[in-house]
């Protein structure tokens, strides 16, 4: 595909602000993503394009600046958007060989993808706790018994808990050696990030979380894959149910 010229990479899409119309679901995050999908679909935004700013784009569509930021690290993870730091967020090169394929999956754009992206999770992490307690190290354990730690001082700071609860789960992955795992898993739980924002703020959440991942360090901690794969099950079941809540209050 042939490079866009810089002038025009590092201009804004002119007429994308007065395209765009206020979001008008609570779930705005997903609205914003599917509102930008439909104007790359529609050719409205060129590969190498600068996105308008993060205020533009929320009063454009009606929403919190939170809700674009959202948004666009959703697309980025997808491979769709590239956020630069300092300069903003531009669309990837070779957008329109991927797009139609992201569009078809609805990673992260609904309720049914969801569960769905959550019955696969379910299995990938008890596959990566099981290797993670016959290939951890001292030093491996310790990283695990830090992100734990992080979670229980992040208080009622939900992204700090969110990210620390995240960082969990990615170190397992890396204690197993698999970068493919690690890699699918890293884009599962990215995807569904948005949805454990929103499960943190199920009463008894925090609580609970704690205690099921404090239940797969120890198992870990004492190198017994069968014990670490029955505890991640359990915090996958546990974790599913208070998902399911959460995507019944939106329904």
């Amino acid at each position: 595909m042939t490079s866009q010229p810089a002038s025009a990479a590092s201009e804004p899409q002119p007429d994308l602000a007065r395209l765009l119309r206020p979001v008008v679901r609570e779930s705005s995050v997903s609205e914003v993503a599917k509102r930008l999908l439909d104007h790359l679909s529609a050719g409205n935004i060129r590969p190498g394009t600068r996105l308008p700013a993060e205020r533009q784009l929320a009063e454009a569509l009606g929403v919190a600046r939170s809700s674009v930021r959202g948004a666009l690290s959703a697309l980025d993870v997808l491979g769709i958007v590239e956020i630069r730091p300092g300069s903003g967020s531009y669309v990837r090169e070779g957008t329109s060989e991927f797009l139609p394929r992201a569009i078809n999956w609805g990673l992260m754009l609904g309720q049914r993808r969801t569960q769905d992206l959550v019955e696969v999770r379910t299995y990938m992490e008890g596959v990566s706790a099981r290797l993670a307690a016959e290939r951890a190290t001292d030093e491996d354990v310790a990283r695990l018994e830090e992100h734990l730690r992080d979670m229980r001082e992040a208080g009622g700071d939900v992204k700090a808990f969110v990210d620390a609860d995240i960082a969990f789960h990615l170190e397992c992955a890396n204690i197993a050696r698999n970068t493919v795992l690690s890699d699918i898993l890293h884009s599962i739980r990215a995807l569904l990030q948005v949805w454990m924002e929103r499960v943190n703020d199920i009463e008894g959440t925090v609580t609970g979380t704690l205690c099921e991942h404090d239940a797969v360090l120890e198992a870990i901690r004492s190198r017994d894959p069968e014990a670490a794969d029955r505890a991640m099950a359990e915090h996958m079941r546990m974790a599913s149910e208070r998902l399911q809540t959460s995507i019944g209050d939106l329904a």
